[in-house]
């Protein structure tokens, strides 16, 4: 099984990397880098950069908002949708997946090797361009070295944030036709309405246990309300580990169960 998956980590991480979804990705994870750019301009030409109630933003909390709402909340999940969900979806409408098939490997290598191919993949994008950002906007108003060890703790939550939404939307991509509009609908309809929604349904969603671990203060004042109903309940770090750790081995166990078990019929 490892063995047939590293082959076909070899394979897909190429395919990657030179496929379309590459400029995708780079223009994504390309926007926080001109803000940050935009930001540090503004900086350096002794322009004000933002203020709340009367005091002047620093460096490490512009960062920490970009964390969370860029990052964790639209760039990882959406890179999560349109990689995760075409590991096996992008093989069946190309109708490449019986080469795969027929060779002397096992279903589920073929998911477990691409799937690998995409953490790298996206890792490799995603991680440098936050070091990027940290770096152009963490010294405004603050010292370079006293968020470092926030930032490191940045850098592992997004590659587990990248790890369970890419298991989540490579189940999805496995076992449904149209994966790409369930993962929209999961990422950017079920997650934001639960989150809003007292009562339990967040806990239903991944966002939720992606909150507790982030290292930067959530806000409590000077913020509407609406807001501070979504930060107020957070999960503890290890309920959110916990809660993690599950959704991404139940998912990935599942979707190499759907490759294993499912007879993809391609369509003429």
């Amino acid at each position: 099984m490892l063995s047939s998956a590293a082959r076909i980590f070899e394979l897909s991480v190429g395919e990657m990397l030179w496929s379309k979804r590459t400029i995708f990705m780079a223009l994504v994870v390309g926007a926080p880098v001109v803000i940050a750019c935009v930001v540090r301009s503004l900086v350096w030409l002794g322009l004000p950069v933002g203020s709340v109630d009367g005091v002047r933003i620093t460096g490490p909390a512009i960062f920490g908002g970009m964390i969370w709402i860029l990052y964790l909340r639209i760039i990882v999940p959406l890179l999560g949708v349109f990689y995760g969900t075409a590991l096996i979806a992008d093989e069946v409408e190309d109708k490449t997946i019986t080469y795969l098939f027929t060779r002397p490997v096992r279903r589920g290598a073929v998911l477990l090797g691409k799937y690998l191919a995409y953490l790298t993949v996206t890792g490799c994008v995603v991680l440098p361009s936050v070091v990027l950002v940290y770096v152009l906007i963490a010294p405004i108003g603050s010292n370079l070295g006293a968020s470092f060890i926030p930032v490191l703790k940045d850098l592992a939550l997004l590659a587990i944030g990248l790890a369970v939404y890419g298991a989540v939307f490579a189940f999805v991509g496995a076992q449904f036709k149209r994966p790409i509009l369930l993962g929209l609908f999961f990422a950017f309809g079920w997650e934001q309405v639960a989150l809003l929604v007292p009562g339990y349904l967040r806990r239903f969603t991944i966002a939720y246990y992606l909150q507790g671990p982030v290292p930067h203060a959530m806000p409590q004042e000077g913020v509407v309300s609406l807001f501070q109903a979504i930060v107020r309940d957070t999960p503890s770090l290890a309920t959110s580990l916990a809660g993690l750790a599950a959704i991404w081995l139940v998912s990935l166990a599942m979707g190499l169960r759907a490759v294993e078990r499912r007879e993809y019929v391609l369509e003429q």
